[in-house]
C-alpha cells in the first residue's frame, strides 16, 4: 500500500494488532479503487477480510463452513432456525422483524454445498450496527428451540384424521426437487463427489429431511457456528476499527479456539469414468419425448489454485461462452437438443472444481452421439489449435467483468465477496483472486510458450478419468409414486403411534399455533426512526451537450466503461406481430446480419463489448394514467477504448439484420422455448401474478402476452412442426418488426459515461441515426389491445409438487392521494399477516403483497406453497385484517421504513442514469417522486384505515385469481372449493 493512503483507516498496515485482531495482509486494489485488509483473531482464529473504499453502501457478512454428513438438510434448516430468536433478542422472528425496522439495501442468508452465509448491506451507519447486533447474536447465540425447528424444518401434524408432514424447508425443497435443473445439479454433485460432503443434498432431500432430530441440529450448530470456523467480511467507507471493536465485544470475547473439524478433503480421483442415470418428475399430461438431459462432467482443479481456476474460467468462455464458441456451436448445431444442459460450464465453488457440458430436451438414445460430439470437438481443438480470437475475446470478457461495478443481483460489496469466498473458505488466498492481474500476466507468459489452452483441454478433459456421463430422464409416474410412498409411510407411522405420541403431536401443533398467533413486544430490537430517513429522492440530470440529436447525455463516473441505451416505440405494430416481439428481441443480436453470420457477430460482441441486446418492455405512463406504453430497449456497454467498435456493431445490427439463416432461427426458437419452460417452476409466483392480472388493463394484457404463460403457449404453437416454409414465414415476420420499429422518428437514445467518452459518441450516434429509414410514425403510443372482459379464477397445471397462488385487484396509481397508504398497506400485510399465516403456519417458503404504483394494481402471492384453498382463504381474510386496524403507530412507522428502503436503494452511476432516462420516457418527474415520499413520511394510521376500507372490498367479482401447481393438487383444491372452483388449464 505504497501508492495511496486509505483515508477511512489511516496508518493501518500489515502486522498491526487491533484489539485481538492481527492484520496479516494489506494491499491496494487499484482496479476497484479500494484497500484490502486480511486479519485473524488471535483468541479464536476467526478469519476476517475488510475492503475499504468510498462506497456508502456498507456490507457485512459472517459465514461458516457447514459440512453436512447426510441429506437431512441440517445446514439449511439451521440457517432458518438461528433466525428465529436469540439470547439478546428472544423474539419469534428477529430477522423478519429487522426487515421492518431498517433501511437495509439487502438482507438474506444463503446455504451452499459446504458453507452458510449471513450478509446484509445498508447506507445508514446506525442501521449497520443495529443489524450487526442482531446478526451476531442470531448466528452465535441462537435459541434453536424445538418449536422453531418444527416450524422451519419438519413436523408431523394431523389434518383431521390424516397425518401429514409440514415445515418451511420441507416444502421449499419439495418445490426445488420438482425442477429438472435442481435435480440435475444435485445429482451431478452426488455422482462426481461420492466420497465427500458434496454427495449429500445440503438443501435437504424431502424423503430424508424428516429423519433429522432437534438434538442433531443443536450439535451441528455448536461445532459449525463457532468463531474458529467463521469468516467475517466488511466492505465500504466505515472505519475498520469500529467494526472490530463491536464484534470483539459482542461475540469473540466470549469464545476460546477449537478445532471445528470442517476441512473438506479432496475427492479421491478415479481410474475410469462412470455412467449415471437419474430421474426427474414429469406431469402425466406432458409429452416425455425428447425430455432427457445428457451431459458429461469432469472433476477439475483444486479451488485453492487461483491460476488454474482463472485458466479454467477462461476455458469455459472459450468453449461455451457465446454462439461462436466451438463446443457450444457443435452441440447446438447438432439439432439433438434445444439448449445446453443445466449446470453446463465451469463451477469454481467446491473444494474440487468441476466442468460440465451437454444438451437438454434430447432423446435418451442420443447419449452416445452427444458424448462423441464433445470428444471430437475437444480432440480437434487439441490437434488443430484454438483460434486466438476466441482466447482474446475470453480474456476481454473477464477483464470487463472485473472492471464493471454492478449491483445486480446483489450489492457490489456482496458480489465482490462471492468472487473470492470459495477459495477463502478452503484455505486459499482471497487477495490473489482479487489481484488477478498477476495470474493474468502468468497466463500470457504461458501462452507465449504455445498450446497453453490446448494442453489444459488434454489434461482436464481428454486424459481425465474422473468423469461422469450423466443422463437425466423424465418419469411421469415419479410424482405419484413418491406421493403414494409418502402416504404409505405416514400411514405406517400413524398406525404405530401410541396415544401418548399422538397427544404430543397435537400438543406441539397447538403450542406452535399459539406461538405463531401470539403478539409480542419487539421493542427489544433496535430500530431506525422516520427522522433517520433522508427526505429527498436521488435524481440524475442529463448533461448539456451541443447537439440536435434525439439523445440524453449523462456524465457519470463509470470507471472507464461506456453505456449505450436506445428505445423504439412499438405501439403501432400490427396485432399479428405483437406476440413475436419478445422472441425478436431474443434473436436479434444472435442471428447474424447481411455482413456477418451469427458466429462472427458473437465473436465481435465478445471481443469488443460487455454485452449488447434487446428487451421488450411494456409500462404505464405516469402523466396519463392508464395509457399503455410498449417499447423495445437496446442496451450495450463497452470499455472506453472499444467505443468506436461497439458503435460499428450497433449500426450493423440496426441496419443489417436479415434473419436469413433458417437453421439458426430454428435453433434460437427451440432455445427460447426451453428457457421459458425452465422458468415456470423456478418463478411460478411471477407467472401466477401475471395470469391473475392480465385482464385489468392493456398494459397487463400485453405483459402476459409477452412474458407470461401465454407467451410460452405462443412459442409452443410456433415451434411445433418447424419446416422451412414456416421458418421463412417467421423470418419475414422478424424482418417486418425490425423495419417497423428501427426508424429515425421512432428512436430515442441515452448515452452514459465519462466526459471524453460522451463527446466521442456524438459523431457515430449521428451516423447511426442518419443511416436509419426516415419512418412513417412515432410508435410511442398505446397499442390497439383490449383486455378480456372477465377476471380469471384459474388453475394452470405443470410438473410441480408445490403451488404458486396469486390474487389481484385494482386500486389507484401513484398520482392519487391514497397511493402512499397503499404502499404501506402492502408492507403491513406481508410482514404482519401473510408471513405469519402463509409461511409460519402454512409452511410455504413465502407469502407477499405487492402494490404497483405505476398502474395501481394490488397483488397477493405465495411461493412454493403446500396449500391452495387455504391460501386463497387467507387472501380473503386479509381484507378483514387490514380493515380491523390490528396494527399500531409503530407498525405503520416500520412499514414506511420498508417502503423508503425500496425508494432509496442505491444504484451504480450507470444504472442511476439509465433509470432517469426511463423515468423521463414514462413521464415520472422528480417532483412527483419527491411529493410521494413527502406524503409517505407524514402518513398516519388513520389514513391507512381509510384507504383499507376503500380498496379492500369483499366483492370477489372484482378480484382475479390464478394458481400454478400440479394437476392433482389443483383437482384436490377444487374439491374443497366446490362453491367457487378454479377453471383448469394446462401449461
Amino acid at each position: 500500500m505504497n501508492t495511496l493512503e486509505d483515508h477511512n483507516n489511516p496508518g493501518l498496515k500489515k502486522g498491526d494488532i487491533i484489539l485481538d485482531f492481527k492484520i496479516i495482509k494489506s494491499a491496494q486494489l487499484k482496479e476497484i479503487n479500494s484497500f484490502y485488509y486480511e486479519l485473524e483473531h488471535i483468541g479464536t482464529r476467526a478469519k476476517y477480510v475488510h475492503i475499504s473504499n468510498d462506497d456508502t453502501e456498507n456490507t457485512f457478512s459472517v459465514a461458516f463452513k457447514t459440512v453436512p454428513w447426510d441429506s437431512t438438510g441440517v445446514a439449511h434448516i439451521l440457517e432458518h432456525t438461528v433466525l428465529c430468536g436469540s439470547q439478546k433478542f428472544p423474539v419469534r422472528d428477529p430477522f423478519f422483524s429487522m426487515i421492518k425496522r431498517s433501511l437495509n439495501t439487502f438482507m438474506n442468508a444463503f446455504t451452499a454445498s459446504d458453507w452458510t452465509m449471513y450478509p446484509f448491506s445498508t447506507q445508514n451507519k446506525k442501521d449497520f450496527y443495529n443489524l450487526l447486533d442482531v446478526y451476531l447474536d442470531a448466528a452465535f447465540f441462537p435459541n434453536i428451540d424445538l418449536l422453531s425447528f418444527k416450524q422451519e424444518g419438519h413436523r408431523l401434524e394431523f389434518e383431521g384424521n390424516k397425518l401429514v408432514y409440514k415445515g418451511v424447508v420441507y416444502n421449499e425443497m419439495k418445490g426445488a426437487m420438482s425442477s429438472p435443473d435442481q435435480v440435475l445439479r444435485r445429482s451431478i454433485l452426488k455422482a462426481l463427489y461420492p466420497d465427500n460432503t458434496y454427495s449429500n443434498n445440503s438443501g435437504g432431500d424431502p424423503a430424508v429431511i424428516p429423519s433429522l432430530t432437534h438434538q442433531q441440529l443443536v450439535e451441528f450448530h455448536k461445532r459449525h457456528y463457532h468463531p474458529s470456523n467463521s469468516f467475517f467480511y466488511t466492505y465500504g467507507n466505515m472505519p475498520l476499527k469500529d467494526h472490530l471493536a463491536f464484534i470483539q465485544e459482542k461475540t469473540l470475547s466470549r469464545f476460546q479456539a477449537i478445532d471445528p473439524k470442517t476441512d473438506v478433503r479432496s475427492q479421491p480421483r478415479w481410474n475410469k469414468p462412470e455412467t449415471v442415470i437419474e430421474f426427474y418428475p414429469l406431469a402425466p399430461n406432458e409429452d416425455p419425448g425428447k425430455k432427457c438431459q445428457i451431459c458429461t462432467a469432469w472433476l477439475t482443479s483444486d479451488i485453492k489454485d487461483s491460476f488454474e481456476v482463472l485458466s479454467l474460467s477462461l476455458l469455459e468462455e472459450i468453449l461455451l461462452g457465446n454462439s461462436a464458441s466451438p463446443l457450444r456451436k457443435a452441440l447446438m448445431d447438432s439439432g439433438l437438443g434445444t439448449a445446453l444442459s443445466d449446470a453446463s460450464g465451469f463451477s469454481p465453488d467446491n473444494r474440487d472444481t468441476m466442468f460440465a457440458c451437454g444438451l437438454k430436451d434430447v432423446e435418451e438414445s442420443s447419449g452416445s452421439e452427444i458424448e462423441k460430439i464433445i470428444n471430437n470437438v475437444l480432440e480437434n481443438l487439441v490437434k488443430e489449435g484454438i483460434d486466438t480470437r476466441l482466447i482474446d475475446a475470453a480474456i476481454h470478457q473477464m477483464e470487463f467483468q472485473r472492471k464493471e461495478v454492478s449491483n445486480v443481483p446483489y450489492p457490489y460489496g456482496i458480489k465482490l465477496l462471492m468472487v473470492f469466498c470459495g477459495t477463502w473458505f478452503h484455505g486459499g488466498d482471497p487477495l490473489r483472486v482479487l489481484e488477478f492481474d498477476e495470474d493474468l500476466h502468468h497466463l500470457r507468459d504461458e501462452m507465449k510458450k504455445g498450446r497453453f489452452f490446448e494442453n489444459l483441454i488434454q489434461k482436464y478433459f481428454l486424459d481425465n478419468k474422473h468423469k461422469v456421463v450423466f443422463t437425466l430422464k423424465p418419469d411421469q409416474a415419479m410424482a405419484q409414486k413418491e406421493a403414494a410412498e409418502f402416504e404409505i409411510g405416514l400411514k405406517a407411522i400413524a398406525a404405530e403411534l401410541t396415544d401418548k405420541e399422538k397427544e404430543q403431536i397435537n400438543k406441539d401443533a397447538k403450542a406452535l399455533k399459539i406461538l405463531q398467533e401470539s403478539s409480542e413486544d419487539i421493542s427489544i430490537l433496535p430500530t431506525l426512526e422516520l427522522e433517520d430517513i433522508p427526505p429527498m429522492v436521488k435524481s440524475v440530470l442529463p448533461a448539456s451537450m451541443d447537439t440536435s440529436l434525439p439523445a440524453q447525455w449523462y456524465e457519470q463516473p463509470t470507471s472507464g466503461i461506456f453505456y449505450y441505451t436506445s428505445v423504439a416505440g412499438i405501439g403501432t405494430l400490427s396485432a399479428s406481430l405483437m406476440p413475436l416481439v419478445p422472441f425478436f428481441c431474443y434473436a436479434f443480436s444472435k442471428s447474424g446480419t447481411r455482413k456477418h453470420d451469427y458466429t462472427e457477430i458473437a465473436r465481435l460482441l465478445s471481443t469488443y463489448t460487455g454485452g449488447l441486446g434487446l428487451s421488450a418492455n411494456v409500462r404505464t405512463r405516469y402523466e396519463d394514467p392508464g395509457e399503455c406504453l410498449p417499447f423495445i430497449s437496446f442496451s450495450g456497454k463497452c470499455l472506453n477504448r472499444n467505443e468506436e467498435k461497439m458503435f460499428e456493431i450497433i449500426s450493423e445490427l440496426l441496419t443489417g439484420f436479415n434473419f436469413a439463416d433458417l437453421p439458426r432461427l430454428k435453433t434460437l426458437l427451440l432455445e427460447y422455448r426451453a428457457s421459458m419452460e425452465s422458468m415456470i417452476v423456478r418463478n411460478g409466483h411471477s407467472y401466477a401474478i401475471s395470469l391473475a392480472s392480465r385482464n385489468f388493463s392493456a398494459t397487463r394484457t400485453l405483459s402476459e402476452i409477452w412474458s407470461g404463460v401465454h407467451q410460452l403457449k405462443t412459442i409452443k404453437e410456433i415451434t411445433d412442426n418447424l419446416d422451412n416454409k414456416k421458418l421463412e414465414s417467421i423470418a419475414q415476420d422478424m424482418r417486418n418488426i425490425g423495419k417497423h420499429v428501427f426508424t429515425q422518428k421512432n428512436m430515442k437514445f441515452a448515452l452514459v459515461g465519462e466526459s471524453p467518452a460522451l463527446f466521442t459518441a456524438v459523431a457515430p450516434l449521428n451516423s447511426i441515426i442518419s443511416s436509419l429509414d426516415s419512418g412513417k410514425s412515432n410508435g410511442f403510443t398505446a397499442p390497439d389491445i383490449k383486455p378480456g372482459t372477465e377476471l380469471p379464477r384459474e388453475g394452470w397445471s405443470t410438473s410441480s409438487a408445490v403451488s404458486f397462488v396469486a390474487k389481484a385487484f385494482e386500486a389507484v396509481p401513484m398520482g392519487h392521494e391514497d397511493a402512499p397508504a397503499l404502499s404501506v398497506i402492502s408492507k403491513i400485510l406481508r410482514s404482519m399477516y401473510l408471513h405469519r399465516e402463509i409461511r409460519e403456519k402454512g409452511g410455504a417458503y413465502g407469502g407477499f403483497a405487492v402494490y404497483n404504483k405505476e398502474d395501481g394494481l394490488f397483488c397477493l402471492g405465495s411461493y412454493r406453497d403446500p396449500h391452495i384453498a387455504a391460501t386463497l382463504k387467507i387472501y380473503d381474510n386479509s381484507s378483514d385484517f387490514i380493515k380491523s386496524g390490528e396494527y399500531n403507530d409503530e407498525d405503520v412507522k416500520e412499514a414506511i421504513l420498508q417502503v423508503c428502503s425500496d425508494i432509496d436503494k442505491p444504484d451504480t452511476p450507470a444504472n442511476a442514469a439509465k433509470k432517469a432516462f426511463f423515468r423521463d420516457l414514462m413521464g415520472l418527474t422528480d417532483e412527483a417522486r419527491k411529493k410521494f415520499k413527502a406524503q409517505l413520511l407524514t402518513l398516519k394510521r388513520e389514513q391507512i384505515m381509510t384507504a383499507a376500507a376503500k380498496y379492500f372490498e369483499p366483492d370477489r367479482s372484482k378480484q382475479a385469481v390464478a394458481v400454478i401447481s400440479g394437476e392433482e393438487q389443483l383437482k384436490a383444491a377444487n374439491e374443497k372449493m366446490k362453491h367457487s372452483p378454479l377453471k383448469l388449464y394446462q401449461i
